[in-house]
C-alpha cells in the first residue's frame, strides 16, 4: 500500500486540506464525508485514511475498518434521516465507474420514487451454460485465493 498521493482528492481530506468537505466521522483508520454532488440528501462516502486506489489492494484490516465504519455511518443515516431503503456501493475501475483511484464506499440513503431509480437491469439474458462457467471458474479460483 501506498503513502498518501498529492493528486488525490481523498487524500487532500484526509490531509484536512479540502475546506469544502462535510466530514461526518473521523478515526484513526476511517473518514466518513459527503460528497460534494451527492446522489440524495445524506449520501456519505467512507475512506481509509492511508491510500488504497482499490479493492484489490485492501489488506484485510484495513477492509474490517471500512466496513465497520460503513455499518456505523449507515445507522447513523437510518437513525437520522429514516430512508425506505439503503444502497452500499464499492466501485472498482474506470468500468465499475470509479473515478477517484482511493478505494471507498458510498452509503446511499434511498427513498422510493428518488432520483436514483434502479441499478440492476430488470433482466439478464445469460444461457444456464454460461452462468455455470462462470459458477465454475469463480469457485475454483476461490479455492485458490483461500489457500494463499
Amino acid at each position: 500500500m501506498s503513502d498518501a498521493r498529492t493528486d488525490c482528492p481523498f487524500c487532500e481530506i484526509v490531509a484536512n486540506e479540502d475546506i469544502d468537505a462535510r466530514q461526518i466521522y473521523r478515526d484513526a483508520e476511517t473518514i466518513a464525508f459527503f460528497p460534494t454532488e451527492p446522489a440524495v440528501l445524506g449520501h456519505t462516502m467512507v475512506i481509509p485514511r492511508h491510500h488504497v486506489a482499490d479493492i484489490w489492494e485492501l489488506d484485510t484490516h484495513t477492509a474490517a475498518r471500512l466496513a465497520s465504519t460503513t455499518l456505523a455511518i449507515a445507522t447513523a443515516i437510518k437513525d437520522a434521516l429514516n430512508p425506505h431503503g439503503l444502497n452500499v456501493i464499492q466501485s472498482n475501475g474506470h468500468a465499475a465507474s470509479q473515478t477517484v483511484m482511493h478505494v471507498h464506499v458510498h452509503v446511499v440513503p434511498r427513498w422510493e420514487h428518488d432520483r436514483i431509480g434502479r441499478i440492476w437491469p430488470p433482466e439478464s439474458h445469460y444461457t444456464e451454460a454460461q452462468k455455470d462457467d462462470a459458477w465454475e471458474a469463480l469457485r475454483e479460483a476461490v479455492r485458490k485465493v483461500r489457500t494463499r
